[in-house]
């Protein structure tokens, strides 16, 4: 009896250890880069995070504004003085991992991280089968704009042009940028993808431009320029006489304004019969390695925490950012909002935007500015494979 008394006092002495050892959690220093405009929510938000894990109440979390389209950069910089948690752009995560400067998502959480976001933010958090990031918007990509006192139909292209020559209005479109041009491509059933090495540098394209389905692109562009009610454009705030337009949910104020009461927003139209696609956006949260496994259990933590439900939602009613969480999604707020609600739509057709080499954006405006120059309204099939074959390949050239 007395050896069972002795063995039953060891023990609970070490789960009283083992808990004690769980409560101090950790007090020492993390650092946050987000965007500016979120720096003083992200720091409520943390406030809220202490008080709900009483173990991290005296760790000190320093939040500062360092923007998604520069974290990469810095981070790949200087990884050792780069934040422990920072926001930033899909398009950065190869080169990130690359650049060994993501922590692999800790399992558990990666598994409410696919229960609980939509499907493109969870395939832009991941790479080669591992989860490196933390979704934290969907929010980032083109859809339709129009006038619903011009435009009757907006799912298709060739319904929205009608209605906008017949009312003398014009339809902006930017087909001579690479991102927007993505849209008849990708929909017409296209790839260009790159793959990059442990260094980050892009070792292969993945492209089939220079074939039936890329023609078939080429030549819904083409259609589309001759339209009378065409102008190559995509920012709202510099169109005129607008029946609708392809633009992103950075713009929504200015659409409201200029549509008034015939405001309205869908995914975008088929052209043709098939669905235009393109390139998603979304931003994450990225955890640095850390050699302080503690640290490293209080970032993910934190990181688990901002980017959750509850606080998506909080961050779209503070900020007007588009959450990538289903039931925040589901919330009246951002189901009202038209923009969002065109874009969740959309993203459905589309593939997260990865890193391209900048060589590219160059030659798809060369392109789109031959179309618009009217170079090939008049060349059969063969000369446009003959153009996709030349685009194709210079795109091949730039990796490796």
């Amino acid at each position: 009896m007395k050896k069972l008394l002795t063995l039953v006092l060891a023990v609970a002495l070490v789960l009283t250890m083992s808990c004690a050892a769980f409560a101090e959690g950790f007090s020492g220093d993390v650092k946050v880069w987000v965007a500016e405009a979120a720096v003083d929510f992200t720091n409520e938000q943390i406030e809220a995070f202490k008080a709900a894990n009483p173990e991290y109440a005296d760790m000190n979390v320093t939040v500062e504004p360092v923007g998604e389209g520069d974290a990469a950069g810095k981070v790949i910089t200087d990884v050792e003085s780069a934040a422990d948690i920072f926001g930033f752009a899909q398009d950065q995560l190869a080169r990130m991992v690359a650049a060994g400067a993501l922590e692999v998502v800790e399992e558990n959480n990666a598994e409410v991280v696919k229960a609980e976001n939509d499907a493109g933010s969870v395939s832009a958090v991941t790479l080669g089968g591992e989860m490196y990031a933390y979704p934290l918007t969907s929010d980032n990509g083109y859809f339709l704009y129009y006038d619903k006192s011009v435009v009757s139909d907006p799912s298709t292209l060739e319904g929205i042009l009608a209605d906008c020559e017949a009312a003398g209005k014009s339809f902006y479109m930017e087909i001579n940028s690479g991102w927007y041009q993505t849209a008849f491509f990708f929909g017409a059933g296209c790839t260009l993808t790159y793959d990059s090495d442990d260094e980050g540098n892009l070792v292969a394209c993945n492209v089939d431009y220079a074939s039936d389905n890329g023609v078939k692109a080429l030549k819904a562009m083409i259609e589309l320029s001759k339209s009378p009610a065409f102008v190559n454009g995509s920012s709202i705030s510099n169109a005129t006489n607008v029946g609708a337009i392809v633009d992103g949910t950075w713009d929504a104020t200015a659409a409201q304004e200029l549509f008034g009461d015939n405001y309205a927003a869908a995914k975008l139209p088929t052209v043709d019969g098939w669905q235009l696609s393109g390139f998603g956006g979304f931003k994450m949260l990225g955890v640095k390695p850390q050699t302080d496994e503690d640290k490293l259990a209080a970032c993910d933590a934190l990181a688990a925490f901002l980017t959750s439900g509850d606080v998506q939602l909080a961050r779209y009613e503070a900020l007007g950012w588009g959450p990538s969480n289903l039931t925040a999604q589901q919330s009246d707020a951002v189901k009202s909002d038209v923009a969002l609600s065109a874009l969740a739509e959309q993203l459905a057709f589309t593939i997260p935007q990865g890193q391209y080499p900048g060589d590219y954006w160059s030659l798809a405006t060369g392109l789109g500015d031959k179309i618009i120059a009217k170079d090939l309204d008049d060349a059969d099939d063969a000369k446009l494979l003959e153009e996709l074959t030349t685009f194709q390949e210079t795109c091949i050239s730039y990796a490796g």
